[in-house]
């Protein structure tokens, strides 16, 4: 892929953001019915890191995923390290969210509906959520080094403002993108004062297999009963 650094020197340009990097992203190559049929590129995680720079204290941020309908919405989610992601129940049935992958494992318990548990990240990671009674069920955290990121909605449009001037090591996360697909686009970046915007990056969806994910446990889901909960499972 070729990349071409289009640089702003004047806010009043419509693709220019003051302070900020904006840009917009496509997926290639998908299997998933939204991405080939509707061009949904929801859900890709950017963010900046200085170069040659101290840390910056980053924000202490809440978002909330919500359980509703047997799903974790919205599906992908970001925030600096020290953030909080607060699990509202709105479903009619228990949920119990849970993580052992990398980033950082938890697990908040079987909870009631209408109730909520929060987590709070102290680790960067990328932190993939499942419910331990609803094999179906799945989300990602990106838990960021950084108060310059964003995610990307089905548009595929996106700007991380308040960036100062400098440089940056731009890097990417998709959940159905190889690894070593997104560090071939990763790109060291300089913000002028006038903001920056890049060129569209092409994101393969190429080799991705999807596979089945185990409980929180380690082993395989029981049977599914009719209403997507497993046998004995509590609920109203």
């Amino acid at each position: 892929m070729i990349w071409r650094w289009l640089t702003c020197f004047s806010v009043s340009f419509s693709l220019c953001f003051a302070a900020g990097v904006a840009g917009e992203i496509e997926l290639t190559n998908s299997k998933d019915a939204a991405v080939r049929k509707h061009k949904d590129y929801a859900g890709v995680v950017l963010w900046l890191e200085p170069v040659d720079r101290a840390a910056t204290p980053l924000p202490q941020r809440h978002v909330e995923m919500q359980q509703r309908d047997k799903q974790f919405q919205p599906h992908v989610v970001a925030l600096p390290v020290g953030g909080t992601v607060d699990l509202p129940n709105l479903d009619l049935i228990f949920h119990n969210a849970f993580s052992n992958f990398s980033g950082q494992p938890f697990d908040v318990g079987l909870y009631p509906p209408r109730t909520s548990k929060s987590v709070t990240f102290k680790h960067a990671g990328i932190v993939r959520v499942f419910c331990n009674i609803h094999s179906a069920m799945s989300a990602i955290i990106a838990v960021v080094n950084t108060p310059w990121y964003t995610v990307t909605p089905g548009s595929g449009k996106y700007s991380i403002t308040g960036v100062p001037p400098g440089d940056y090591q731009l890097h990417l996360f998709h959940e159905r993108a190889l690894p070593e697909n997104l560090k071939f686009l990763e790109r060291r970046i300089t913000v002028p004062e006038g903001g920056l915007t890049l060129p569209l990056i092409s994101i393969s969806e190429t080799g991705f297999i999807p596979s089945p994910h185990l409980n929180k446990h380690g082993v395989a889901y029981p049977s599914v009963a009719g209403d997507g909960t497993y046998p004995g499972a509590a609920k109203q």
